[in-house]
């Protein structure tokens, strides 16, 4: 296939034209008039995937590789480095980021995935109202998200509404009517400035959160005559003890 043909199924599935300003979503690498032998779908890229990548080969990634202007191509340094090993083996790239958020990760991770009742969904932002106790919210959260322990901001001992976005959307924090608001990222004046307001935070992971993309995809993937490989990308933290 044709890249140009696999763009236009995605854009059909998600368009690009929904994604924020900010964002770099789209065909990051190649040539849309470029024939293809194999569909590699992943949450990110890194050399030890790109090693096991065949050339001729689409990837297609949730987080885009090139975010801003390049002014350089160091290949000593990141992203360069994944550049020039790509071009070398002619490996495409093609990132479906916010405009994936929007339109699929979001509702499935808080539907699918946690078993939540959507009741209302503004861009990112999914809510749900209900009850809960702290004990079995952080429960099902370590169990959904295989989390050892989690981060959490003004704990709350009975929960009557969340909210939740995947990835990184502590910056949303002002949008948020909610008593509870679980996205990853939680960095430390997000976390001051959310026990000021009594906003319940609950850091989710942003890798934790988002790998459910490559599932989600390759599904709708089944319907072209063209293999879509899953590949798990590693979360770049360790976690020690």
């Amino acid at each position: 296939m044709k890249i140009s043909e696999i763009y236009a199924f995605l854009d059909d599935l998600s368009p690009f034209a929904l994604q924020e300003k900010w964002d770099n979503s789209g065909l990051n690498i190649g040539n849309m008039d470029r024939e293809i032998e194999q569909v590699y779908i992943a949450l990110d890229v890194d050399s030890l995937m790109l090693q096991n990548v065949k050339p001729h080969s689409l990837v297609i990634t949730h987080h885009p590789l090139i975010f801003g202007g390049l002014t350089s191509l160091d290949f000593s340094k990141y992203p360069s480095n994944l550049i020039e090993l790509m071009i070398k083996k002619d490996i495409s790239l093609i990132a479906m980021h916010t405009n994936f958020d929007k339109t699929h990760l979001n509702r499935y991770v808080f539907e699918k995935v946690l078993g939540f009742k959507l009741e209302n969904e503004s861009d990112f932002i999914c809510k749900t109202s209900g009850i809960w106790n702290k004990e079995e919210l952080i429960e099902l959260l370590k169990n959904k998200f295989k989390l050892e322990t989690v981060k959490v901001v003004a704990p709350k001992e009975e929960i009557y509404s969340i909210a939740m976005t995947t990835g990184s959307g502590a910056s949303l924090i002002d949008t948020i009517e909610a008593d509870c608001f679980l996205t990853g990222d939680i960095k430390y004046h997000d976390a001051m400035k959310a026990a000021s307001q009594n906003l319940m935070m609950v850091d989710i992971g942003h890798y934790e959160s988002e790998r459910f993309f490559v599932d989600i995809l390759a599904e709708h993937l089944q319907v072209l005559p063209i293999l879509a490989i899953i590949s798990n990308s590693k979360n770049p933290f360790s976690f020690l003890k």
